[in-house]
């Protein structure tokens, strides 16, 4: 297998630490978004829609979602479980990883790609340039704030965000949670809840590469 990453990025990060929590060892190679690396002809010929992460399989397939790299990692390396055992747990892995795609991720890269000077032109990622939409900053950052409060109220009924064990959507929202400081958002200070389990996910090896 052959992983293409990028260390700066939240979405590669989430493939990373999935990687790093299968214990796996997988060839990677870093590709620089600072440098527009993945707008490339080289790494378009890996991904035409110049996005990472990549995942390209032992078949050579090439996985360009963090969904799918994860489905395909948990069937070929099921130990330890990370998208639920039961079928309801499944369902609710996928729920929730859901839920801090598109309530935490998606606001959290509206304000930051429609306010940062270095995303103009770039207001969305992959082969096409799109201008930046100053409004949807306001409505970032909003949503982000109740993406927080979300979190505190799911995590006040449970140690983890989709079922009582660490699961890829864990995962997903601890990476969003961290990446919301590049627009300047942190978890409330009073949200004690989100803040024992970022703590917890924290102190874990995979959350330190």
């Amino acid at each position: 297998m052959i992983f293409y990453d990028c260390s700066t990025a939240p979405n590669p990060r989430r493939a990373r630490m999935f990687i790093a929590e299968k214990s796996l060892t997988i060839e990677s190679h870093d590709i620089s978004i600072a440098k527009s690396e993945q707008l490339g002809e080289a790494f378009k010929d890996v991904n035409p829609q110049a996005t990472v992460p990549v995942l390209i399989t032992d078949e050579g397939t090439a996985l360009t979602e963090n969904l799918g790299i994860a489905a395909y990692l948990e069937a070929m390396h099921p130990e330890p479980p990370l998208m639920g055992e039961s079928a309801q747990e499944k369902g609710l892995v996928l729920m929730w990883n859901a839920i801090a795609e598109q309530q935490g991720g998606v606001p959290i890269a509206e304000a930051l790609r429609n306010s940062n000077p270095f995303f103009q032109g770039r207001a969305i990622p992959g082969p096409v340039d799109y201008a930046q939409v100053p409004e949807l900053t306001t409505r970032g950052l909003d949503r982000t704030k109740r993406f927080f409060e979300l979190l505190e109220h799911r995590l006040q009924a449970s140690p983890y965000l989709a079922t009582n064990s660490f699961t890829l959507a864990d995962i997903s929202a601890f990476v969003f949670v961290e990446f919301a400081r590049v627009i300047k958002m942190r978890i409330p200070e009073q949200n004690n809840a989100t803040l024992a389990w970022h703590a917890a996910i924290k102190a874990r090896p995979s959350a330190q590469i």
